[in-house]
């Protein structure tokens, strides 16, 4: 960058630019919510997984994210929130078949790439959900991780 009488500053006097600090997203879940701790009991209890805050969400992953917990839908240019909802990525035939639900949705940015939106409720069929994440867990974990799984 130039100064005013035409000598180039040195970096660490220039002015910061507005893109080059990245912008923390807001956190959009409630960590007491017990439709989250049902989740994080199922999701970690598998090998190797754990739990991390992305985009805002909790998600939950081993080295890549197979569940998050909360999504959101574009609609004519809106978010559309459904916080209280699991985010996976199950196998296409289980994806075309949840797709058909008025409790699913296709999320945005992930729905593109196979993954499926379930909203959560209090009649929420929890072994179903252990069975959607186990499946997620299985498309992204590794063989190690998967083995372990099947040995239990």
């Amino acid at each position: 960058m130039m100064s005013a009488s035409g000598s180039a500053k040195p970096i660490d006097e220039r002015e910061p630019r507005a893109y080059s600090r990245p912008m923390a997203h807001p956190l959009m879940f409630d960590a007491d919510d017990p439709i989250l701790q049902r989740v994080r009991e199922i999701a970690l209890a598998l090998p190797g997984a754990a739990e991390k805050v992305s985009h805002g969400r909790p998600a939950f992953f081993t080295t890549k994210v197979f569940a998050y917990y909360g999504g959101s839908v574009n609609v004519d240019g809106v978010y559309e929130q459904h916080d209280q909802s699991l985010v996976v990525h199950p196998d296409e035939d289980e994806a075309l078949s949840l797709a058909e639900e008025d409790r699913c949705y296709r999320p945005a940015y992930l729905g593109p790439s196979g993954w499926i939106g379930i909203d959560l409720d209090d009649d929420t069929d929890w072994s179903e959900v252990g069975e959607l994440i186990e499946a997620s867990y299985r498309m992204t974990a590794g063989r190690r991780h998967v083995a372990e799984l099947d040995s239990r």
